[in-house]
């Protein structure tokens, strides 16, 4: 029975530095192998999304490349993180209309997707992928893939942007689908995938079950997250929240943070039940022991942030890029020999 490798990267704006840094561990164990032929398939929400479609997308200068390295990526948030998400002008508190806008433009987002993705659609992905993204006009799901035609002549840099559209963070992005013939299925309104699929690791099984040459593969997943927000919320304070309280840009949007930690919790039980032996035991990541580590086939890594650690999805200052960083060191630490079974896994099979 072959094996098909999939990574699978949650949504978590800024903080996609973690899963990021982890990547570039994950690279050297990988002894130059890149990561587009050892996974068979990379799925991607919001910030996840974005790291998808870099590892996916051939290079504009060099096809047989990916557009992006883990290193790469790593700089775009720690470098580059303070100009896409770089603070607006304080504005009047007694203007009202002012609440409506989205926080930030999506200018500086979308010229860097640009610049590192160029034109190329999803159906000339380096491996298969999947972005999600929730369709605003249709209130469906999306999945852009090349997992099937349906879905696959999006470019991936508006992928990219439309999975990273978080409510209230950014606008809606519309995006093209190309070679769509029909001028009202042309045009796409799209938010962040988040809403609903924010650890997409099930959309991924779904996607990958419905290959008709993988039928009698067994799949392995990667799962990366992002952190687990680390402020609870106190009834007393939560008990006299509105629409204000619960969406306040001040206290980093509850309701949506909430949204997709929630979700990405249940994926990560649900996945470790569906993939995993019975009595597998995991709590922000899987346990992975000398004993069980051959009988997983699901590795999910992640780590509750600290009070060191702003959980802010748009928190791109200098300290906390820095602590950041200084916690996904600290899960390649922990889940090292998580790491070791997936390489070692990958490099057997290729």
């Amino acid at each position: 029975m072959a094996k098909r490798f999939i990574l699978s990267i949650d949504g978590g704006g800024i903080r996609g530095i973690i899963p990021a840094t982890i990547l570039v561990d994950l690279a050297k164990r990988l002894d130059g192998l890149p990561l587009h032929k050892a996974f068979d398939m990379i799925a991607g929400t919001s910030t996840g999304g974005i790291i998808a479609a870099g590892l996916t997308c051939p290079h504009p200068d060099d096809p047989s490349h990916a557009a992006c390295t883990p290193e790469n990526l790593v700089s775009l948030y720690a470098d580059e993180g303070g100009d896409i998400f770089r603070k607006p002008q304080i504005p009047n508190p007694f203007n009202l209309f002012a609440l409506n806008d989205p926080r930030y433009q999506p200018d500086a987002l979308e010229e860097k997707l640009r610049e590192r993705l160029g034109t190329a659609t999803l159906d000339k992905g380096l491996s298969k992928v999947v972005i999600t993204a929730y369709n605003i006009a249709h209130r469906a799901a999306l999945f852009m893939s090349n997992t099937d035609k349906e879905n696959s002549n999006f470019r991936f840099w508006e992928a990219a942007r439309a999975t990273s559209a978080a409510p209230t963070y950014f606008p809606p992005a519309l995006i093209e689908r190309v070679g769509e013939k029909k001028p009202e299925e042309r045009f796409v309104p799209l938010i962040d995938g988040g809403v609903f699929a924010n650890d997409p690791t099930l959309a991924a099984y779904v996607e990958a079950r419905k290959q008709a040459a993988w039928k009698d593969d067994s799949l392995v997943f990667l799962s990366l997250g992002t952190g687990q927000q680390n402020r609870p919320i106190a009834y007393q304070e939560a008990k006299g929240w509105g629409i204000l309280g619960w969406m306040q840009p001040s206290h980093d949007t509850p309701l949506i943070s909430i949204l997709m930690q929630g979700q990405s919790s249940t994926a990560s039980y649900q996945a470790n039940a569906l993939l995993n032996p019975v009595g597998t035991k995991i709590n922000y990541a899987t346990v992975v022991t000398d004993a069980n580590a051959a009988s997983l086939n699901y590795f999910r890594l992640d780590r509750q942030l600290t009070v060191n650690e702003n959980d802010a999805l748009d928190d791109a200052s200098p300290g906390n890029i820095a602590a950041l960083k200084a916690i996904a060191a600290l899960i390649v630490k922990d889940n090292a020999k998580a790491l070791d079974e997936v390489a070692k896994r990958i490099l057997a099979s290729r």
